[in-house]
């Protein structure tokens, strides 16, 4: 398998797509066990005019088509910004072995900045999580969006 770095550079080509239809910058890819990308996205909350459209619930939905099963073993989801409740809940539901995000959320992480799912032993499965990975530069993709969307017209 390459390394974390390499498919987090597919999740920011997907998050800087995202930019470019002015959706909040977010990116992710789903690879199985061998290496393999099952899916990309990024998020079209506006675009889909669907609050659930975030690039992590979209490479976990198509992934499950294209493997026609909803749980996802061994695989990884690499995602440019921690992901939320949402998502951490879908990724614990699609039995995902693996979370690799850039930068940290603090209003809405829920891998261990707000909430950790990922250790929470009511929960039935646990995701590893690696954090951090290519971190300055996710950080700075999403912080550049929302830089721009409050300057004074």
């Amino acid at each position: 398998m390459q390394p974390h770095a390499d498919y987090m550079s597919i999740a920011l080509g997907e998050a800087r797509r995202a930019r470019q239809i002015d959706e909040v910058p977010v990116g992710a890819v789903l690879v199985n066990e061998s290496g393999d990308v099952l899916a990309t996205a990024c998020n079209r909350t506006v675009a889909n005019a669907d609050p659930t459209a975030h690039a992590e619930i979209l490479v976990l939905r198509a992934a499950a088509e294209k493997l026609r099963n909803y749980r996802l073993l061994n695989t990884t989801l690499y995602v440019t910004i921690e992901p939320c409740l949402m998502c951490m809940g879908a990724a614990v539901h699609a039995r995902v072995a693996r979370v690799v995000y850039g930068a940290s959320d603090p209003k809405w992480g829920a891998a261990g900045s707000l909430y950790n799912f990922a250790v929470d032993l009511r929960l039935n499965h646990r995701p590893e999580v690696v954090a951090g990975v290519c971190e300055t530069e996710c950080r700075e993709l999403i912080q550049e969006f929302f830089r721009l969307k409050r300057i004074p017209c």
